[in-house]
């Protein structure tokens, strides 16, 4: 069995009275341990984790403060890691030659023969539906010597029914040249390095910085030719929510004809476990060499990588929020970094890591100013929606300029979106009588009312009430019920009423109930079979629909309010990236962002499209604080059933910290504090808050110092490494 034993072989090992399945991490000739068990069999027949990968797997362990087997589990898909082969075979039917004339056969098996002659090879049942016949029918041909059946492997493709256009390379303009030029040069010059420089190009990670339609994905397509010329293969990462058909049908139609002909694969969480097997397993053994996908497709074992693309490297969806709690857009430049692959995060809004790191020349920063097609950027205009709500009391959610504004472009004929960033009809629900709130039972928030539905909601642990006709309090009973707040449901609602003649729809993750729903919505707008779109963040990024003229933002201010150091970036990010999507045809496109904190610097900023600006004044609130990127934080959560038992830990695990933080020197320790959400799925939460300019040795040292640590079993740790949220 030595010999078939490797790095990244899957093994089946005695564990107590248990067999369970294992990845070989090392092979030693000695073992500090003594009195081991025997490996039981190895599983399969090749090694499925790659060195590189390996090697990936420990330093998420060692920086992520995470046991090497969970890492692990990130990296091999389930239905890969298991022992089962997991193929799935299907009977085909395959056109024999005849070796004299036709036996004679009946005019149902000549018909039916001439559709096997034609199509040579086809699935059983594929036949049985286009001859309208049956399998016994079929047999009778095999036992005359025409065809042939037999089981074959058939590959899950989740694009199998899409009918993809071959293209072509798009002639760029003179910032793109540039960018692909740059990119090209570091691909090379990587490929025939021995190790990585000091320079900008050897270092190999660049920020395109793009506006909204500038043409960041052109780019990104002629790179990755580039790569494919010199041998080399490609990642590209896109957040789950612009991981559109549109998207995913753009890669492939450019590399589905041609030399550099590939089968590109994808890789996200709404694949079938048969689907996400077969995607992985043609990416193994060299067949497709592109691949697209969620954050979890940094991990795809291509070989040998020349290329990693971050498309919207700033969104937040690339943090995974269990463990282990990496980025992806980091692991990214780490696995860049170990393979010698160029790395190109792309964004109009970049994240304030990546462009600090392009102020300290970690990275090199490419530019793209003005859009692809020499089309202005929309005009933006901020509505205080303060005097708007003091003339209309408040009742109106679009204001006189939205309201003219849409009314002008469906009389054109063009096309509306609209975005809020909050499902549901409203956000709240209030007896004026007694003042009582519709709260959730395992949650500190009040509940969210969905009118379609006539229910309470609870969008954190998904707790639901039937929504009540009075209060629902003991001493009170009262009718007079007042609904607060406002949420996607009642936007639509709204609309229909001021607009009747409009066909508007609404998309949110209510609103999509089955996997295909997403697909058929955006093809019902992309055909023009509706005027307006109303949504949520789902609309906000990667769409691209030219008759889209005006975009309306119907409360800028909810991102805001939140109770995190990130919350004026994330807001100018998403108002900047919805905006984007207006003027993208011929017609200018105009933006209307309603606000009631309108000279809020995030605000105004995306109203100037002024990203420099934004930073500029962002970063001097961030070095005040030692905040990221200046600084870099561990955020530990301690979270239990007993709030009394949360915060005595909470008090202890501080104590300990502040040993941690006298022996590094360099680290501040806050907390232990209630998190800003204190009660989520019946758990009471504290935190305790580390900062410190050096993260990799204070993840050692505090590994180190949790694993001597004796946790109750009623106290749950959760350890987040930059943290992309305080709440």
């Amino acid at each position: 069995m030595e010999s078939s034993v490797q790095d990244g072989t899957r093994v089946k090992v005695p564990f107590g009275s248990r067999e369970v399945l294992g990845v070989v991490t090392a092979v030693l000739a000695e073992s500090p341990h003594a009195n081991l068990r025997e490996i039981i069999k190895t599983v399969g027949v090749h090694a499925l984790v790659t060195p590189p990968i390996l090697k990936l797997v420990r330093w998420i362990s060692e920086y992520y403060c995470c046991a090497p087997e969970v890492a692990m589990k990130a990296v091999l898909p389930d239905s890969v890691r298991k022992e089962e082969e997991g193929w799935r075979e299907r009977l085909y039917v395959r056109a024999l030659q005849p070796h004299d004339k036709l036996p004679k056969l009946t005019k149902r098996q000549e018909d039916l023969w001439s559709i096997v002659e034609e199509w040579k090879e086809l699935p059983l049942q594929e036949l049985v539906r286009l001859a309208g016949t049956t399998s016994a029918t079929i047999r009778k041909l095999e036992d005359k010597g025409l065809v042939s059946i037999a089981p074959q492997i058939s590959e899950r493709d989740p694009y199998a029914k899409e009918h993809i256009l071959p293209t072509n390379p798009l002639e760029l303009n003179e910032e793109q040249s540039v960018a692909l030029k740059n990119i090209v040069k570091t691909i090379d010059g990587l490929a025939n390095s021995k190790d990585r420089g000091k320079g900008i190009e050897e270092k190999g990670v660049f920020l395109l910085h793009g506006v909204t339609g500038s043409g960041k994905t052109e780019v990104y397509l002629q790179a990755i030719a580039h790569a494919l010329e010199q041998g080399k293969g490609a990642i590209v990462l896109v957040p789950e929510i612009s991981l559109t058909p549109q998207t995913v049908e753009r890669f492939k139609a450019r590399f589905s004809h041609g030399p550099l002909q590939t089968l590109v694969a994808v890789l996200h969480s709404h694949l079938s476990a048969g689907e996400r097997h077969d995607e992985w397993h043609k990416i193994r053994q060299g067949r497709a060499r592109i691949v697209i996908g969620a954050r979890s497709a940094v991990f795809a074992p291509v070989e040998p990588l020349g290329l990693v693309v971050v498309d919207e490297e700033h969104e937040h969806s690339y943090k995974q929020e269990e463990a282990p709690r990496y980025n992806a857009r980091d692991l990214a430049v780490v696995r860049g970094q170990q393979e010698k692959a160029a790395v190109v995060l792309g964004s109009a809004t970049p994240c304030m890591e990546s462009y600090y790191n392009v102020q300290r020349k970690k990275y090199g920063l490419l530019s793209l100013t003005e859009r692809a097609d020499e089309k202005n950027m929309p005009i933006v205009r901020v509505v205080d929606m303060r005097n708007a709500s003091r003339k209309d009391k408040g009742m109106s959610i679009f204001s006189p300029q939205l309201h003219e504004a849409i009314l002008q472009r469906l009389e054109k004929k063009e096309q509306v979106m609209l975005f809020l960033n909050r499902r549901g009809w409203s956000s709240s629900l209030q007896c004026t009588e007694c003042g009582f709130v519709a709260e959730c039972p395992n949650c500190s928030v009040s509940l969210t009312y969905h009118r379609s539905a006539q229910q309470l909601m609870c969008h954190i642990c998904g707790h639901v009430d039937s929504a009540p006709s009075k209060c629902p309090e003991e001493h009170c009973g009262n009718s007079s019920i007042r609904f607060s707040g406002l949420g996607t449901e009642k936007v639509e609602a709204a609309l229909d009423k001021s607009f009747p003649s409009a066909r508007v729809k609404r998309m949110d993750s209510d609103a999509l109930k089955r996997k295909e729903d997403y697909r058929r919505i955006l093809g019902d707008f992309r055909s023009g079979k509706i005027d307006i779109l109303v949504g949520t963040q789902m609309i906000a990024k990667g769409l691209h629909f030219p008759n889209v003229t005006l975009v309306g933002i119907i409360h800028a201010d909810l991102s805001l309010h939140i109770p995190d150091f990130r919350a004026g970036e994330r807001t100018f990010q998403l108002l900047t990236q919805v905006a984007g999507r207006a003027g993208r045809g011929d017609v200018e496109g105009e933006v209307y962002v309603q606000s009631f904190t309108p000279f809020h610097p995030a605000i105004q900023y995306a109203r100037r499209h002024d990203y420099i600006g934004f930073y500029d004044q962002e970063i001097e609130f961030r070095q005040e604080l030692h905040y990221p990127p200046v600084g870099r934080i561990a955020l530990l959560t301690l979270r239990g059933r007993s709030e009394d038992r949360v915060r005595f830990f909470s008090d202890h695990l501080r104590k300990e910290m502040d040993i941690l933080a006298s022996e590094l020197g360099d680290v501040v320790v806050a907390g232990p504090a209630p998190a800003p959400l204190l009660r989520a799925e019946n758990f009471y939460r504290y935190q305790i808050m580390i900062r410190t300019p050096r993260m990799p040795q204070l993840s050692r040292q505090l590994s180190a110092k949790i694993d001597l640590l004796q946790i109750p079993d009623d106290i749950r740790l959760i350890i987040d490494i930059d943290p992309m949220s305080l709440s």
